[in-house]
């Protein structure tokens, strides 16, 4: 699979900037760069060392097109394992064109989505949860994401995989020992130390397909519903705890008919603010609408915030028609934290909110207009999040892909816990062995094919 052609693309932002960054992977890319760069000591670069930076002139037939720094990495020092050159132009548009199209006439091609990454693996300078950590890298948007890439791109997670994988290719190497002198009856895999590292690997199989739990929504965001009914202030809480004015606030009840999202990072882990249509009876079509999306919401939604008027609450027989309100959402949602708000607190006196929380206990009081209780509410939302694997720097699962695998390999490995127990021949329990393997390499990458690197690679940026 590996191309001999040398690639090319812009490996910084596209667009105008102080910088921009040109790189070249591929057995002629010093070559090539030779052609156009003039060094102002009149160096060769070609016989430059690896890792060194020199200063001089994009030139092609007398003209100079701009002044850059020409890096060169040179085969297997480098990220692709390949020759490598990045040329440092000016950030000029019109420069970052006239270079590329100058490199492409010397016989470059434009590099496809991921091709420098696709390289890396298949050179092996990166296994394939290596190379698909670095696509997280680039998308993280907070801290906890980027803590979790950064560990899967050192090798945490594969590190982890490939040991279960060798340990478990000895023993299966044992069990096809056996298959060889099946005539003399003879066990050359200790049965006991077999269960012993089963009952391991299901562990530590366990451990990691729980984690993704918590590792997808740190990966996508956590999901928060803000509902209640209209004029409660739930945009206003919205823009409070944005701090800005996102939503559209007004004294007219109906004024949000549409959900508004916006991501807020709480403690580095990243949010997912829904801002929803007032709930209540309506015969305006297009605010039914958005109140039939807030129920949507509500339902995808990781964590509910059930935002009220304090004031409201203080009337005859309302506080316990809030009280009824809640169990149905809560009996209707039982597995999703519903954390009840009672907003404007700042027009309520200590003796009414003790009222209100003596029925309602659970209770939360702010202000969203003058913003007081905002720092509660996201430490309440952060207590939802289970990062205690986080804070010990656990290995923890973000990829879809790699949670699938992990679900399918533990199932062989009860296979064959299953095989072990119930006297199952050795070479029945070899099939099973062998297919926990399969899926333990799919992980990494020793076990791939065409169809597979084509998806994860197209998801990178180009120059990446």
């Amino acid at each position: 699979m590996i191309s001999q052609d040398t690639i090319v693309a812009l490996a910084s932002p596209s667009g105008a900037g102080a910088i921009a960054i040109i790189r070249l992977s591929g057995k002629d890319s010093l070559t090539i760069a030779e052609q156009l760069f003039q060094s102002v000591s009149g160096k060769s670069i070609s016989k430059q060392k690896t890792h060194t930076i020199h200063l001089g002139h994009i030139v092609e037939d007398g003209k100079v097109f701009d002044q850059v720094l020409l890096s060169i990495f040179k085969n297997p020092h480098s990220y692709t394992g390949e020759d490598v050159v990045e040329i440092s132009c000016h950030g000029s548009t019109y420069i970052q064109q006239q270079i590329i199209q100058l490199l492409l006439r010397k016989g470059c091609r434009m590099a496809q989505a991921g091709e420098f990454t696709l390289r890396a693996f298949l050179n092996g300078k990166l296994d394939l949860s290596q190379a698909e950590a670095v696509a997280d890298l680039i998308s993280s948007d907070n801290e906890a994401s980027h803590q979790i890439a950064m560990q899967q791109m050192r090798g945490g997670f594969s590190n982890e995989i490939a040991k279960l994988r060798e340990e478990l290719l000895n023993f299966a190497s044992l069990i096809e020992l056996e298959l060889d002198f099946a005539e003399e009856d003879v066990e050359f895999a200790d049965r006991t130390q077999f269960q012993e590292l089963l009952t391991r690997i299901e562990f530590v199989l366990k451990r990691l397909i729980d984690s993704f739990a918590v590792g997808n929504v740190i990966k996508n965001g956590i999901p928060v519903a803000i509902v209640g009914e209209p004029n409660v202030g739930k945009s206003t809480l919205l823009n409070a705890l944005l701090n800005d004015e996102r939503a559209i606030v007004s004294e007219i009840a109906g004024t949000t008919r549409d959900t508004i999202e916006d991501v807020l990072t709480i403690g580095g882990i990243g949010f997912r603010f829904i801002d929803t249509a007032g709930i209540r009876e309506t015969k305006d079509v297009v605010e039914s609408i958005g109140i039939k999306k807030t129920f949507q919401k509500i339902e995808q939604a990781q964590v509910v915030l059930y935002i009220l008027d304090g004031r409201w609450m203080l009337e005859a027989g309302s506080l316990q028609s809030v009280k009824n309100e809640i169990e149905k959402i809560k009996n209707k949602f039982p597995l999703k934290p519903i954390v009840v708000i009672a907003n404007k607190a700042d027009l309520l006196i200590s003796e009414q909110k003790e009222s209100i929380q003596s029925t309602i206990d659970t209770i939360q009081f702010l202000s969203a207009k003058e913003k007081t209780g905002i720092e509660d509410l996201k430490n309440q939302l952060l207590s939802f999040v289970n990062s205690g694997a986080l804070r010990n720097n656990e290995t923890i699962v973000t990829n879809t892909r790699h949670y699938d695998s992990l679900l399918k390999a533990l199932e062989e490995i009860q296979k064959v816990r299953f095989g072990l127990n119930s006297g199952l021949p050795s070479d029945l329990m070899a099939i099973d062995i062998k297919q926990a393997l399969y899926y333990f390499g799919e992980i990494t990458g020793e076990v791939t094919n065409d169809e597979l690197l084509g998806n994860i690679f197209a998801n990178f940026c180009i120059g990446k």
